[in-house]
C-alpha cells in the first residue's frame, strides 16, 4: 500500500516537474506573441499580421542572442500541442450558411484553383529540385490560408522549422503584393464588386490581406472577397486529410528495383482535424454566443502567433540561407498562377 502511494506521488512529481520545465519557453513565446501585437497596433497597419511579426521577433532573437537550452521544451511545446488547439478553434471562424452565399459557381471557383495550385507548385518545386516538404508548405500556404495553412500543413509534412520560415516569407512578400496590386486591377479589368471580390478571396494568401485588399473596391466586394476566402479556409481540413493519406503511402512503399508495393497499415488521422470540423458545426449551429465567440476569435489568433514565435525561435539563418533562390522562385510562380489561374475562372463564369 505504501508502495503504490510512493509511485502515484513519484508519478505526480514527475507531471509537475515537466510542467514547470515547459514555463520559460511558454513564457517566451507568449511574450513575443504580446510584442508582435503591440507592435501592429503601435504601426497603426492593421493588415500587418501579427502572425509574421511574431516570426520575425522570434528569428531575430533566436539568431542573435540565441534560445537557450532551458527554453526549449516551452518552444516545442508551443510549436506542436498550441498550434494543435489553435487550429481547433480555427473551425469556430467558419460556418456552413457562408458555402450557400457563395454559391456553387464560387465554391467550385475555390476548389478548383486551390487544388490547381498546389498540384502546380509541387510539380515545380519537382522540376526545379525542391525539397517535396517545402514545395508542400509553399504550396499549402498559396492555396488555402497563408501562414495558417503553413503551420498546420506542418503538423503532417513534418518539415524543418527553416521550411515553414521559408514559407511563411513567401507568403508574406507575395501576398502584400496582391494587396497593392489588385485594387489598380480592378478598375482595368471591368470585374463587378462581386466578381472582384471572389477573385480577392479565392487567390490572396492572408485573411488579413484579402481584407485589404478586396475593401479598397468598396464594401460590396469586401464583404464578399472575406466570405470567399472564409470558405476557402474549410477546405484547410480535408487538404490536411488527403496530404495525411499520401503521406502514409509514401511511408508505406517499399523499394524495389522494378515494383513499389504498399504495405497495410493504418492511415494516420489528425485529431485537430476532427476537432476544427466539430467546431465549425458548433458555429453553424449558432451553439456558442456572439461576445465569447468574438473572445475565442481572438484567442485563437493569438494562440497561433504564439507557435509562429516558437517557429522563429528554431529557425537558423544559415540554414534558411542555404536554400538558395528555387523556393522563392517557386513561391512567385504559385502566386503568378492562383492569380491568374483563379482570374480566368471567373472571368468565364461571371462574364
Amino acid at each position: 500500500m505504501q508502495s503504490s502511494t510512493l509511485g502515484v506521488s513519484d508519478r505526480a512529481g514527475r507531471r509537475r516537474a515537466s510542467w514547470q520545465g515547459l514555463l520559460p519557453g511558454l513564457f517566451l513565446t507568449f511574450t513575443i506573441a504580446a510584442a508582435a501585437f503591440e507592435l501592429r497596433n503601435l504601426s497603426g497597419i492593421t493588415v500587418l499580421s501579427p502572425l509574421i511579426i511574431a516570426i520575425v521577433l522570434g528569428m531575430a532573437l533566436h539568431n542573435t542572442v540565441g534560445t537557450p537550452g532551458t527554453f526549449k521544451p516551452g518552444v516545442a511545446f508551443s510549436m506542436r500541442r498550441i498550434l494543435r488547439f489553435a487550429i481547433v478553434l480555427l473551425g469556430l471562424q467558419l460556418s456552413l450558411a457562408q458555402l450557400v452565399t457563395v454559391g456553387i459557381a464560387g465554391l467550385a471557383i475555390i476548389a478548383v484553383t486551390l487544388g490547381s495550385t498546389f498540384v502546380f507548385t509541387v510539380w515545380l518545386g519537382r522540376r526545379l529540385g525542391i525539397d517535396r516538404k517545402l514545395a508542400e508548405l509553399i504550396g499549402a500556404g498559396t492555396s488555402i490560408c497563408g501562414a495558417s495553412a503553413v503551420v498546420a500543413t506542418n503538423t503532417v509534412t513534418r518539415a524543418s522549422d527553416e521550411d515553414v520560415a521559408y514559407a511563411v516569407a513567401c507568403i508574406t512578400v507575395f501576398g502584400s503584393v496582391s494587396v497593392l496590386l489588385y485594387p489598380t486591377l480592378a478598375g482595368l479589368l471591368q470585374l463587378t464588386p462581386h466578381a472582384f471580390g471572389l477573385w480577392t478571396g479565392s487567390s490572396i494568401h492572408e485573411i488579413a490581406q484579402v481584407v485589404a485588399a478586396a475593401f479598397q473596391n468598396g464594401a460590396d466586394s469586401g464583404n464578399f472577397g472575406t466570405i470567399a476566402k472564409l470558405s476557402r479556409v474549410m477546405l484547410l481540413a480535408p487538404m490536411i486529410l488527403a496530404l495525411s493519406y499520401y503521406s502514409a503511402k509514401r511511408h508505406q512503399t517499399i523499394d524495389g528495383d522494378e515494383v513499389k508495393r504498399p504495405t497495410r497499415q493504418a492511415v494516420p488521422l489528425p485529431w485537430f482535424v476532427l476537432g476544427f470540423v466539430a467546431m465549425m458545426l458548433v458555429n453553424s449551429l449558432d451553439l456558442i454566443p456572439d461576445v465569447e465567440k468574438i473572445c475565442l476569435v481572438q484567442a485563437t489568433t493569438f494562440l497561433l502567433t504564439v507557435a509562429l514565435a516558437a517557429m522563429g525561435l528554431e529557425t537558423d539563418f544559415r540554414k534558411l540561407r542555404a536554400k538558395g533562390w528555387k523556393p522563392l522562385l517557386a513561391g512567385a510562380a504559385s502566386w503568378l498562377f492562383i492569380s491568374a489561374f483563379s482570374l480566368a475562372l471567373i472571368e468565364l463564369t461571371y462574364v
